[in-house]
């Protein structure tokens, strides 16, 4: 089964590349255009991971995310935020609202691709970890 992540960019050509490379490595890709659109996809079906562009019509990615932290169901989702905005405030007020990852654009994308495949990584590991946890003593 293939790991869903969601993809907001009111940027269409962002939009499509980073679809594109995420769906060329397996990955089954939502891609939305607006804060509002990305925050009903994750609370309707949650994804494995959301890369969130910051500057988005309606509500921001930094909007998004402080909602998806308040949401009980989906407050453990792995959130990168892409973004131009660089300079060390805008990286810290994502990483203050909950980002796992603040990557700047323009983005590499073979960069942006590794750093997805890492945060998925580590997230089944942990998931493994969790269930032998619970596993009773052999």
């Amino acid at each position: 089964m293939k790991t869903r992540i969601l993809v907001a960019d009111d940027d269409r050509d962002i939009l499509d590349m980073v679809s594109f490379i995420l769906t060329h490595a397996g990955y089954a890709v939502v891609g939305v255009s607006d804060g509002s659109e990305a925050i009903a996809s994750i609370e309707a079906n949650p994804p494995g991971l959301a890369i969130l562009d910051v500057m988005m019509p309606g509500l921001s990615g930094i909007e998004v995310l402080r909602r998806v932290r308040k949401n009980e169901a989906v407050k453990d989702l792995t959130v990168i935020l892409l973004t131009v905005l660089s300079s060390d405030s805008d990286v810290a007020a994502g990483l203050a609202a909950g980002a796992n990852d603040y990557v700047t654009k323009p983005a590499i994308l073979s960069e942006l691709l590794e750093t997805v495949q890492s945060f998925l990584v580590k997230k089944s590991k942990q998931v493994s970890d969790d269930s032998e946890s619970t596993l009773p003593p052999k």
